[in-house]
């Protein structure tokens, strides 16, 4: 699908595409760099490039594919015991409940199969936009955060809902178990980086990207000793949820890698869960929402230490989402 445009005033080619097409910066950089846009019919893969009053620039966006898979029988013994249950799907998206445990996309340090590997495997058509590592992938969750996750189909439907992530229109909430309950509802802004001390870990670091969290309490268990909370993302750094909540003394359940230290042994992995996605749908603009399920194992530790009949009304979502509303 060809789209061209003549320019009216000078302008870098990178800005001059946002303002003529729905994709996020890196999209418009990614199908710049990749030879996907022409300048008078000139391949250019400047995204600085200074363009002249009359100049024709066109872009050639890729087709969605369906890529080849690794070894098919690698892939299913990678993600036996992996349930990726489908909540929501038309031909423009797919979402879905991911397991704890399951990396979204390859990257050189990923040994095992991943979500986009599951999605090839079931012959799923998926964008193209952002390469062939990430078919498909408008946001991602980290390996060991379970929960909602929208894939997109095609490379109009990624453009479009990646431009909702831009301006926030499309979010999601998190569910949560601590260690230590909190004072109160609270937002933190602090910037995050990578933690200089240990390559694993981010941190909250002076002159890092800047991040900000929202954090709301839902339900004290029965001993008053963990909390319940609900998260919402203003931002989207890495493991963002994890250091924002480590950095005032609480802990995940589970998440020793941001120091959780306690008797709960039997925890392998850490409470975190995607609880909820809006959006609007990219291509009939639809407003929608999405509810991924608890996994058994929060919500087993939920049935054993919390009273469960205070527990079912606060997990409505109208009620998660009203928790916020006092946030800005």
């Amino acid at each position: 699908m060809d789209k061209i445009f003549i320019v009216q005033s000078p302008n870098r080619l990178d800005k001059f595409l946002s303002l003529h097409i729905e994709a996020s910066r890196n999209q418009i950089e990614q199908l710049i760099k990749k030879g996907f846009v022409k300048v008078d019919e000139k391949e250019s893969k400047k995204t600085g490039l200074k363009l002249k009053v009359e100049q024709k620039v066109s872009v050639n966006f890729p087709e969605t594919e369906i890529s080849k898979t690794k070894d098919e029988n690698f892939v299913k013994d990678s993600l036996k015991g992996k349930e990726i249950k489908v909540i929501y799907e038309d031909e423009h998206i797919l979402v879905v409940n991911k397991p704890y445990n399951l990396t979204v996309h390859d990257a050189p340090s990923v040994k095992d199969a991943t979500l986009v590997d599951w999605l090839k495997l079931k012959n799923i058509s998926l964008s193209t936009i952002s390469g062939e590592q990430r078919h498909g992938i408008v946001h991602r969750l980290d390996k060991g955060t379970s929960g909602v996750m929208v894939v997109a189909k095609s490379n109009e439907a990624h453009t479009k809902l990646a431009k909702q992530l831009e301006d926030k229109s499309m979010g999601r909430y998190y569910l949560a178990i601590i260690d230590l309950p909190l004072k109160q509802n609270t937002i933190i802004e602090k910037p995050i980086a990578r933690n200089p001390n240990n390559r694993l870990k981010m941190a909250i670091v002076e002159n890092g990207k800047y991040a900000k969290s929202a954090f709301a309490k839902v339900a004290l268990s029965k001993n008053e000793k963990y909390e319940l909370i609900a998260a919402k993302l203003f931002t989207g750094r890495t493991h963002q949820i994890r250091v924002h909540i480590s950095s005032i003394s609480r802990h995940i359940l589970g998440d020793n890698l941001y120091g959780f230290k306690g008797e709960l042994n039997k925890i392998n992995r850490f409470y975190l869960h995607a609880y909820s996605l809006y959006l609007y749908h990219p291509i009939t603009n639809e407003k929608m929402s999405f509810k991924a399920d608890l996994p058994d194992d929060i919500e087993q530790f939920l049935n054993n230490n919390f009273e469960m009949e205070n527990i079912d009304e606060k997990l409505d979502e109208n009620h998660i989402i009203t928790c916020f509303d006092s946030f800005s």
